[in-house]
């Protein structure tokens, strides 16, 4: 096994910038927390992961990323659009955020180099949040499930929305079960994270994160089919076990995904078609639909946008959603390319995951947990250190020198 040289630090500044992308905003929680104060601590996280992140790495070494490369790009359309401060000062305060979140990822590509280290920390971050969710359960539960979301489950002591939760809890599920599937856990520490997260994400009722870990998880495992035994076992049980409970337990799963709701309020996803239509239909300038209006909180008129391609066309343009569309692009071509392994099953679930759910949530084009989700997936895609091809001679002096024998001279010749 290769021994792990990544500093400790670098899991810490990870463990920061996932604690930047909480947000501020979600459910009421048992001990009312200002919104200043959650974002005072949201925004110093992101501060102090920088600092660290600068702190180990001083010289500024990164890996060169197309992935960080076209995030970078994204700032151009975001930082044009928000100095007009069509949607206020917050503009710009999200720009300096995007900002700094993307540096930080930089600072820490250094020690991208394809291997399983940030899954862990990402696993272990994201699980801790599920913890408190769950002591929140414990502590208060009519907080928990309260009445104005449906009884879904929310955070009591963070304020957390089902979607977050239903994330958090989906990602973790999914990367600890290639974990196992790749021998680099145990079934029973396995059990300890997978287990309780499928309880939260079920209470959760989330469809968008459910069926995103389906599909993904699916697509994972299906890239480990043709080099793993264990892998084609559990793809095998997994088909059975969905044929039965899509034949067995057709009306129930049915009333799940409805959550209580009528046909016509389902079909047009909770009143987001709605939005959808009106953002779409609104009169835009040509820079506008360019360059788009700015980094807001993703709602129109106040309601939520709740889908990432229409929200980052809403504040970043066309130029934005080309953007993030090759974003996707690039990394999914390379995880394709990439020969079968435990790190390109990984990238595979994250960029699923994250295609799947950006249809009914936003995130892409802001400092996000999506976003950190691809940059995982990115850290995963990356060419080991030692893998990089030495760059070829540009002198013939360069090429390696053989001993030239020496001639042997006859004594007479000497004397």
């Amino acid at each position: 096994m290769v021994a792990d040289h990544t500093p400790k630090i670098v899991g810490t500044a990870w463990a920061l910038l996932a604690l930047n992308t909480l947000g501020s905003a979600g459910a009421k929680t048992v001990v009312p927390l200002p919104r200043s104060l959650i974002q005072m601590v949201t925004m110093g996280a992101l501060v102090a992961a920088f600092a660290l992140a600068l702190l180990v790495n001083p010289r500024l070494r990164v890996r060169a990323s197309a992935f960080l490369f076209l995030l970078t790009l994204l700032l151009v359309p975001s930082v044009i659009s928000s100095v007009h401060l069509e949607v206020g000062v917050g503009a710009l305060f999200r720009c300096a955020r995007l900002t700094l979140f993307v540096a930080t990822l930089w600072l820490l590509s250094r020690w991208w180099d394809g291997g399983l280290t940030f899954v862990r920390h990402h696993i272990r971050m994201y699980f801790a949040v599920l913890v408190l969710v769950a002591a929140g359960l414990l502590v208060a539960p009519g907080t928990a499930m309260p009445e104005y979301y449906g009884g879904r489950l929310v955070g009591a002591l963070w304020p957390l929305t089902p979607p977050q939760i239903g994330q958090y809890a989906a990602v973790v599920i999914g990367l600890t079960v290639l974990l196992v599937l790749g021998r680099r856990t145990t079934g029973a520490g396995a059990a300890v994270v997978v287990v309780p997260s499928l309880v939260l994400l079920a209470m959760t009722h989330t469809r968008t994160a459910t069926l995103g870990l389906i599909i993904a998880l699916t697509l994972a495992i299906g890239s480990l089919v043709l080099t793993s035994a264990a892998a084609r076992r559990v793809f095998a049980w997994a088909v059975l076990c969905a044929t039965v409970a899509a034949v067995v337990f057709s009306s129930a799963l049915r009333s799940w995904f409805l959550r209580g709701q009528s046909q016509e309020n389902f079909s047009n996803l909770t009143g987001r078609a709605k939005v959808w239509d009106a953002l779409l239909a609104a009169p835009r300038t040509l820079g506008e639909q360019a360059l788009g209006t700015g980094l807001g909180d993703k709602s129109l008129d106040g309601l939520p946008i709740d889908n990432s391609w229409l929200a980052v066309y809403h504040e970043q343009g066309l130029v934005g959603v080309t953007i993030v569309a090759a974003m996707i692009v690039v990394l999914g071509a390379v995880a394709l390319l990439r020969p079968p392994s435990l790190p390109r099953a990984c990238a595979i679930f994250l960029i699923s995951y994250c295609a799947i759910s950006s249809y009914t949530e936003v995130g892409l084009g802001d400092a996000s947990a999506y976003l950190l989700h691809l940059a995982l997936a990115a850290s995963l895609l990356a060419a080991p250190a030692g893998a990089a091809a030495p760059l070829p001679a540009l002198l013939p002096t360069a090429l390696p020198m053989t001993e030239v024998p020496r001639r042997r001279i006859p004594r007479w010749a000497r004397r």
